[in-house]
């Protein structure tokens, strides 16, 4: 440990530190125990256990990211005990697909066509941070393809951020990753500010008069259907992010489809595999000298600007609703349109009822959340493509 840099010891020991809190805050559910807890432990494993892996060479024996070469590839392989699930699952983006799929499984699609035009339109203006951050990102230096991948933090879908940062930015993908997954975590304890800051109390606690009462009524026949059309019609118009599409799509229709051995293999082994891994894997993936990297200060202030103009915007778009329907809105569900199912939407219930606990929003919110996956993984698609030719 202390024949390294000084520089890099010090923040070993500071990233130990950091893994042990993450573990405290996760167990207390302050932060998203099913990410910070693995990552708290991995994070703070892989800065400890450091040995000689040659007579000049320190190393670890978890994973090593950056390796290209095939026949290195196969040497470590053997060796280092994560590196299989890294290259066959993390740096491929199997794990992000996993996970899309899910989120499909636990998604109820009907939400969505029982309340298209409002969860759609707040969803787009929750993309604000998204679009926002991309300029921004490049005046302040980064290449298009980082701008980019810093900039889907503002969609606050982890295995978007992963997908394309891995497409668009390898080499800056891991601090990336890591950034954006501690934000989401932060979403719990954030956001609630922000929805006090922008909304008086007596809004806050408004109640929806719903005149839709049809949402009962959506067969899953229906909602089988628009999932086929959606992921085709998605596909074909952004076929660089059909894995992801696919994989949402397809844990719809299974859910849909009464297929109840496929979802609970999707939802218990899938969903909770594959988020345990990835919170296992981005606490490794801390090791000081990979994230000792000079960009990670403007990626934390990138990552926080873009999830901050996202929830403006979602509740900006609240505003607009509740002005549309003339009153008859609460604008405390534009959260929601922060894709982090079902985070956001959780939180605006919860904001909701401390004001009054005979509101509910959740309905409203779920639409917007589940069309906040869907616009984020469009703006994915957009990315990708353009900045790939250019």
């Amino acid at each position: 440990m202390f024949i390294q840099d000084p520089k890099i010891v010090i923040f070993r020991i500071l990233l130990i530190f950091l893994g042990i809190l993450l573990v405290y805050l996760g167990a207390k559910s302050v932060l998203e125990p099913l990410i910070m807890i693995p990552m708290g432990f991995g994070m703070s494993a892989v800065n400890a256990g450091v040995l000689f892996m040659s007579a000049t060479q320190v190393g670890n024996l978890f994973i090593d990211p950056m390796v290209t070469d095939t026949d290195k590839l196969m040497n470590i392989m053997q060796i280092d005990f994560l590196q299989p699930i890294y290259t066959f699952t993390f740096s491929n983006g199997l794990i992000a697909c996993l996970v899309f799929m899910g989120i499909g499984v636990i998604c109820d699609i009907g939400m969505v066509l029982a309340h298209p035009f409002i969860g759609m339109f707040i969803a787009m203006c929750a993309e604000l941070g998204t679009v926002a951050t991309f300029p921004i990102a490049r005046l302040l230096g980064l290449t298009n393809g980082e701008a980019a991948a810093v900039s889907i933090i503002g969609g606050a879908d982890g295995p978007m951020v992963l997908f394309t940062s891995l497409t668009l930015a390898k080499d800056l993908f891991v601090p990336i990753t890591i950034v954006a997954y501690l934000y989401l975590s932060l979403t719990y304890g954030g956001y609630p500010f922000l929805i006090r800051l922008m909304i008086p109390k007596s809004l806050r606690g408004k109640v929806i008069i719903n005149k839709n009462k049809n949402i009962s009524k959506i067969s899953s026949k229906e909602k089988l259907i628009f999932a086929v059309i959606a992921n085709v019609l998605l596909c074909l118009l952004f076929p660089v992010a059909a894995p992801l599409f696919l994989s949402f799509f397809i844990g719809i229709a299974i859910r849909e489809s009464g297929l109840d051995k496929y979802a609970k293999l999707i939802e218990d082994v899938f969903l909770y595999g594959a988020t345990f891994f990835l919170g296992l894997m981005l606490g490794v993936l801390c090791d000081a000298q990979t994230i000792l990297n000079p960009k990670i200060l403007l990626l934390l202030l990138l990552g926080m600007l873009a999830l901050l103009l996202s929830g403006i915007g979602g509740i900006i778009g609240g505003y607009l609703v509740y002005f549309f329907t003339k009153g008859n809105f609460n604008p405390v569900v534009g959260i929601a349109g922060v894709s982090c199912v079902p985070t956001t939407a959780k939180v605006s219930q919860k904001e909701v009822s401390k004001v009054n606990k005979m509101s509910f929003v959740l309905e409203y919110a779920l639409s917007a959340n589940i069309c906040g996956v869907i616009t984020t993984a469009i703006l994915t698609g957009i990315y990708i493509t353009i900045i790939s030719h250019m």
